[in-house]
């Protein structure tokens, strides 16, 4: 008897073939039930029933028919519906959409539907999807927001700058940054890749793309990543800092995890190919010629087409990355260094030789200390607790007159002259004795406290006996607070003073007097 081989590797019986279409069509079982009952996988079922439902020949016709003839019809059917193609997507421009914020597989699917009703079903539409992104190249199976992140990195060849002068050759950093859905390219050339390099560069690329992505994803270089961390890595200041004035946020690579940051990576190897070998033959005397030179090459590189992809990284940019890319801020960020210092004693902080002060409450603090050439901010434990005018001369301080304790304040505004009126609102004595403690020491303000102190004691024992008691100090000679205040508290200045009988003067041969140490 004649046998039919099935796709799943199952020999049929002619028998059974003519079974199957009985029970479907006469019967009207489902097909799991007809698999079930003929022993046969349900696909194959299907694939008779959907023969003869091509065919419209129903089972009067098929019970006439020869088992040879009804093969025939069968195997003639089926070469007729595999011949029948569903209307394949357009995967690379499905590839592309899946970049942009909220498009997802289903949603393009649907919209699929719409415009081919007899194309595939979900299920076939995703795994045709994932063939074709098998056949990218492995940098491009993750699939990126448009907007969502630029990927930077310093390239590690380097090019030569000459001086004219002397033929001396320096060379030039090459700074690479890409966006994650499009692949556009920016690179330009530095000195270094110390932090004001680093920094500057971002911003000309900010500016280059007329925009800035919601992450930045860099490498663990010093001067973005201090503390390179897997897990919290510890961002330069400075760099957290800009980051801030975009509205951005920095993401570092893990360490020894290229693949985290695999864009750039892609981005320094093609402008190391076609910019940078491009330039191998031609001798920079300048970082503005080198710069200029790059500029040039880089309009060709992302308008070069995709060889897997339509279009090109300058078209996918205009398509998907620019869109989404947020504003530039209205001023551009301006650098500015950070350092900690300790507040010492006397609430300042210092900064290259000068001192600024902070609230006294701060003292032995640790603050961060934000400055650039025009202004120093002092930040505790995130917030900014003082503002300075920068000031470069060594040895001086700025000073708040808020950050001083009151009674330091209250010595702030005082003068000799102001110290001497107010005395003297209390007695001719008190001014005396005031104008005599200020005069003995070497410079008034060290007796400003003693006055300040005695004035105070009126209010305790009034004006009249504190008048009283620094008449009674100018006679004996005692100008202090203590003298003062041990006369009004044992009451000596409402005695008459008495006049200290004479002494006779001593004189003998080893009393040699203060006119000895003068003649020396």
């Amino acid at each position: 008897m004649g046998l039919f081989k099935c796709n799943q590797g199952q020999e049929l019986s002619m028998r059974k073939i003519k079974e199957v279409f009985r029970l479907g069509l006469v019967c009207g079982l489902s097909l799991r039930a007809i698999s079930r009952s003929c022993h046969v996988s349900h696909p194959t079922v299907h694939k008779y029933l959907a023969a003869a439902q091509t065919t419209g020949l129903t089972w009067p016709q098929i019970e006439s028919l020869t088992d040879w003839q009804l093969l025939k019809i069968v195997k003639q059917t089926q070469s007729k519906l595999s011949t029948l193609q569903k209307p394949m997507p357009d995967y690379a421009h499905i590839h592309q959409e899946l970049r942009k914020d909220g498009v997802t597989l289903d949603l393009l699917w649907h919209e699929y539907k719409e415009t081919q009703p007899d194309g595939y079903q979900f299920t076939q539409f995703t795994k045709y999807y994932r063939q074709f992104k098998r056949t990218l190249n492995l940098s491009l199976r993750q699939t990126y927001k448009a907007g969502e992140k630029m990927f930077v990195d310093f390239a590690g060849t380097t090019v030569p700058v000459y001086d004219r002068s002397d033929d001396q050759v320096r060379s030039a950093q090459i700074f690479v940054a890409t966006l994650g859905a499009s692949n556009y390219t920016f690179a330009c050339a530095v000195w270094d890749q110390k932090l004001p390099s680093w920094i500057g560069c971002h911003q000309a690329a900010f500016e280059y793309f007329g925009g800035v992505t919601q992450v930045i994803v860099s490498d663990n270089l010093k001067a973005g990543v201090t503390s390179p961390c897997r897990y919290e890595p510890d961002i330069n200041p400075a760099y957290y800092d800009m980051a801030a004035h975009y509205s951005t946020v920095v993401i570092p690579a893990r360490i020894k995890k290229p693949k985290d940051k695999a864009k750039v990576e892609c981005a320094v190897l093609v402008v190391e190919r076609w910019i940078l070998a491009a330039l191998r033959k031609q001798k920079f005397f300048s970082l503005e010629e080198l710069n200029q030179a790059i500029k040039d090459l880089l309009v060709k590189l992302n308008q070069r087409p995709f060889k897997k992809l339509t279009g090109s990284r300058e078209s996918l940019f205009k398509q998907i990355d620019q869109p989404a890319l947020k504003p530039l801020p209205e001023l551009p960020y301006e650098l500015a260094c950070w350092k900690k210092a300790r507040v010492n004693i006397d609430y300042h902080v210092e900064l290259d030789g000068h001192y600024y002060s902070v609230p006294y409450s701060l003292i032995h603090q640790q603050l961060d200390l934000r400055y650039n050439e025009h202004t120093v901010e002092i930040f505790h434990n995130g917030s900014r607790i003082a503002a300075h005018k920068r000031d470069t001369a060594r040895g001086r301080h700025t000073t708040v007159k808020e950050h001083m304790p009151k009674i330091h304040q209250q010595f702030l505004g005082w003068t000799p002259s102001r110290i001497l009126e107010c005395a003297g609102q209390i007695g001719e004595h008190t001014k005396d004795l005031a104008e005599r403690i200020m005069t003995k020491r070497q410079y008034p303000e060290l007796g400003y406290r003693t006055c300040l102190g005695i004035i105070r004691l009126a209010k305790q024992y009034s004006q009249v006996r504190l008048e009283a008691a620094c008449g009674r100090a100018l006679s004996i000679g005692a100008c202090s607070y203590r003298s003062v205040r041990s006369i009004l508290e044992k009451g000596l200045d409402r005695r008459p003073a008495t006049a200290n009988p004479a002494i006779p003067a001593l004189t003998h041969e080893n009393i040699r007097g203060s006119g000895y140490f003068t003649n020396q």
